[in-house]
């Protein structure tokens, strides 16, 4: 077949075709203003943020006795030092849906849970009385397979089932990450990990 064929699409032309296919597309689900139950995703949360720079800790910390975690919003990305300073991640988050619900600012971490059940707060279930007021452990409960609890209340770093979410705005005020992610993370990080959000 030669190359002026219209039935061969060059890898250029593919990427193209591909690119113009998934602008197309209908959205990704995400949640309603949380990452807690699937809605469809509203205009605001379209974008996916994928490109993102390795920082350095020093702006941020004063020091890493105990390792240290930033999330920045913007590029919403999670970067963790290690107190020995010999580990450096740099993982995709899910962030906050919208600038009200942003929380930043200076935290640590207070607890981890393997396997994190879920219950919404008082005022996601005033905006949506449908959802369970309890989602035990498992596939289905919207803080994945692991919860690292942040000293502000309502605010975790954890993981999500719903790979969409990742790179997007899409919570309720938490961070999010593939599992796999905040499996290794959970592994990294320790009670009083200081977590620094910007």
């Amino acid at each position: 077949m030669s190359a002026s064929s219209p039935h061969r699409l060059s890898r250029r032309h593919f990427l193209a075709s591909a690119a113009a296919g998934v602008s197309l597309c209908h959205p990704a689900l995400a949640l309603d203003g949380s990452t807690e139950i699937d809605a469809p995703v509203s205009a605001s949360v379209r974008h996916n943020i994928s490109s993102f720079r390795s920082l350095q800790w020093q702006p941020y910390f004063s020091d890493l006795k105990k390792g240290a975690i930033l999330v920045d919003m913007t590029s919403r990305a999670l970067h963790f030092w290690s107190a020995d300073e010999v580990t450096y991640k740099l993982y995709p988050t899910s962030v906050p849906l919208t600038d009200e619900l942003t929380r930043r600012g200076r935290t640590e971490i207070i607890r981890k849970v393997v396997g994190p059940s879920w219950s919404p707060t008082e005022n996601m279930k005033k905006r949506n009385p449908e959802w369970p007021d309890y989602v035990p452990p498992g596939p289905e409960n919207p803080l994945g397979t692991h919860a690292l609890y942040l000293s502000w209340q309502y605010y975790r770093i954890h993981g999500t089932h719903d790979t969409r979410k990742i790179g997007r705005r899409s919570s309720s005020g938490c961070v999010g990450l593939y599992n796999e992610h905040i499996a290794e993370l959970f592994s990294l990080a320790n009670v009083g990990t200081p977590v620094l959000l910007i």
